[in-house]
């Protein structure tokens, strides 16, 4: 399985040895995801893409009058959420479902409304089922408007999701 295949959730039924901790990714028929699920048209339906290059994951976006806190700008658990999202995204290149058990969040500038954004998430380390990962909130002259790190722990997506998964 290439990167590639890893990033788009491909699943050749193999594990790669150690990545995964033993557990494999699952894909779900349908994503009602808040901040990326297609069949959740209330949600925010972000993008992500994995650039290769820069061993990062990417996603281009604006935000709406919906998302707004203070006058002209975004709420700051949006913030939260688009990083958590993009933080979440790295662990696929371990083939894994790692589920968030710490976020920390830096509100450096306010977030704009209606502006060209994009957020950037990568690794910091993995140890054992523990995947710690890093991502910023950037405007389109490439400042960092925001800043998050993350604990994410690896579980088994068979014993945790079974019941959500339609057969």
């Amino acid at each position: 399985m290439t990167a590639k295949d890893k990033h788009r959730g491909k699943d050749t039924g193999k594990q790669r040895k150690g990545a995964g901790h033993g557990t494999q990714y699952v894909r779900l028929q349908k994503n009602y995801c808040f901040a990326c699920g297609k069949n959740n048209p209330e949600g925010m339906l972000l993008r992500f893409t994995y650039d290769e290059d820069r061993n990062r994951f990417v996603c281009r976006f604006r935000l709406g009058k919906r998302y707004t806190g203070p006058p002209g700008h975004c709420h700051g658990g949006i913030i939260a959420t688009i990083l958590d999202e993009a933080m979440g995204k790295v662990n696929k290149l371990h083939q894994v479902v790692a589920l968030t058990s710490e976020i920390t969040v830096n509100y450096l500038k306010p977030v704009p409304l209606y502006k060209p954004l994009r957020v950037e998430s990568r690794e910091e380390r993995v140890k054992g089922r523990e995947h710690v990962n890093v991502a910023e909130i950037l405007n389109e002259k490439g400042e960092v408007l925001a800043r998050g790190k993350g604990l994410f722990i690896a579980i088994d997506p068979q014993k945790m999701f079974a019941r959500f998964v339609e057969r």
